[in-house]
C-alpha cells in the first residue's frame, strides 16, 4: 500500500515537471527552435492537424525557422495558421518552403517573459505540493484504519518529502536554465 502511494506520487510529480518543461518550451526566446511551432494547428481538410504533421520544421540559422510543407496546396493554410498564432510571427513563402524570421526580443519583453516563466514554475511547485498533500492524506487514512503503524507512516511521509524536494529542485533548475536562456542576447 505504501509503495503504491509513493509510486503514484512519484509518477504524478514527474508528469508535473514534464508539463512545466513543455510550458517553458512554448515561451519564445530570441533563438529559433522548431518546438516554438508545436502549438500551431493547421486546418487540413477540415481537421485541426499539428503543423509538424503537415510539414518538416527546421532551423536555418539562429533567427530563422523553415517549414517545408508536404502538400503544396496547404501552403496558404500553413502560412495563415502561423500568422494567426499568438507568437507574433510573419512567415514568407518561397516555393515549397515557408521561412519564418524571428524578431529580436527587447529588454522589456525579456523581463515580461521571465515573469511568465516564474509564474509557470510557481504553478508547478504548487502542483507538486498538492501531490504531496494527497499522498500524505492517503497515508493518514491508512494509519487511521490501522493498516500501517505510526513508524511506517512517519517513514513514508519522510520519503514523500524527499520526493517533493527532488522534483521542486528539478523545477527550479529548469526555471534557472530558461531565465538564463531568455537573458542571452
Amino acid at each position: 500500500m505504501i509503495n503504491e502511494i509513493k509510486n503514484d506520487a512519484k509518477t504524478r510529480m514527474e508528469k508535473s515537471v514534464e508539463s512545466l518543461k513543455g510550458q517553458m518550451n512554448k515561451v519564445r526566446t530570441g533563438r529559433a527552435h522548431p518546438s516554438l511551432l508545436d502549438t500551431i494547428y493547421v486546418d487540413y481538410y477540415g481537421t485541426a492537424t499539428p503543423l509538424k504533421q503537415v510539414g518538416n520544421i527546421t532551423t536555418e540559422d539562429s533567427r530563422t525557422l523553415a517549414v517545408t510543407v508536404f502538400d503544396r496546396s496547404m501552403m496558404k493554410a500553413v502560412e495563415k495558421a502561423i500568422m494567426s498564432s499568438d507568437l507574433g510571427l510573419n512567415p514568407s513563402s518561397a516555393g515549397t518552403m515557408i521561412r519564418i524570421p524571428l524578431p529580436p526580443l527587447t529588454e522589456e519583453r525579456r523581463k515580461d517573459l521571465i515573469k511568465v516563466v516564474r509564474h509557470e514554475a510557481e504553478q508547478g511547485r504548487v502542483a507538486i505540493r498538492n501531490i504531496r498533500r494527497d499522498a500524505n492524506g492517503d497515508l493518514k487514512a491508512l494509519l487511521k484504519d490501522k493498516e500501517i503503524s505510526e513508524d511506517d507512516d512517519r517513514r513514508a511521509q519522510d520519503d514523500i518529502q524527499k520526493l517533493t524536494d527532488l522534483y521542486i529542485k528539478q523545477m527550479d533548475d529548469a526555471l534557472a536554465a530558461k531565465e538564463k536562456e531568455l537573458m542571452e542576447i
